[in-house]
């Protein structure tokens, strides 16, 4: 197992998306989106590139937290995520991953210590590459597809437009606030206030 060196980042926070202007505002990028309302908050840009991602250093209440924004594409971010993990003997626990959730209304957010990867292949990625899915995740909801007969893929990289484009806008900003909630005072008074 990992473990965490005193001194260094103590927590990882993975916002899954893929990467270029093709995808943006897309339902599969709400991790994305989420990552962009919590650097805009903290007057902060995640633009370091590192172990395959684009990241940034934050201080939350004195825990120092690595924002990471994978540029793998969607299907390997594991791969971003255990260069990190290794790298500062990260534990599980401590790796919060914000992705899109079909199965949850838009714009509603559920947040899980553990579970399977539900079918999300970012999730899945995760998993694989860590040994485990006992790590924290806030989905977000970007809602189902119309109908059954809808293309999956098509549907997490259509774009949000109107009314859900402003509940989106909303519900990113509550999980940036939910990932601080987390790292601050831990998961059931983050499963509480945001659930």
């Amino acid at each position: 197992m990992f473990f965490s060196k005193s001194g260094g980042v103590k927590w990882l926070v993975v916002f899954l998306g893929n990467p270029g202007l093709k995808y943006e505002c897309t339902r599969h990028n709400a991790g994305f989106m989420t990552a962009d309302a919590l650097a805009r908050e903290k007057g902060i840009k995640i633009n370091r590139s590192r172990f395959k991602a684009l990241t940034a250093t934050v201080d939350m209440g004195g825990e120092s937290v690595l924002l990471m924004k994978p540029q793998t594409y969607m299907n390997l971010s594991g791969e971003a995520v255990i260069q990190a993990v290794k790298f500062y003997k990260i534990a599980p626990e401590n790796v919060i991953v914000v992705s899109d959730e079909m199965s949850l209304p838009i714009g509603k957010l559920r947040i899980r210590t553990k579970g399977s990867a539900g079918g999300h292949n970012g999730l899945k990625n995760i998993i694989a590459h860590l040994g485990t899915d006992s790590f924290p995740r806030i989905r977000i909801g970007v809602g189902a597809p119309p109908h059954p007969d809808y293309d999956v893929a098509d549907w997490v990289l259509s774009v949000f437009r109107n009314k859900d484009a402003e509940e989106m806008a909303e519900a990113v900003k509550r999980a940036a606030e939910a990932v601080e909630c987390y790292v601050l005072h831990g998961p059931e008074r983050a499963m509480n206030r945001f659930n």
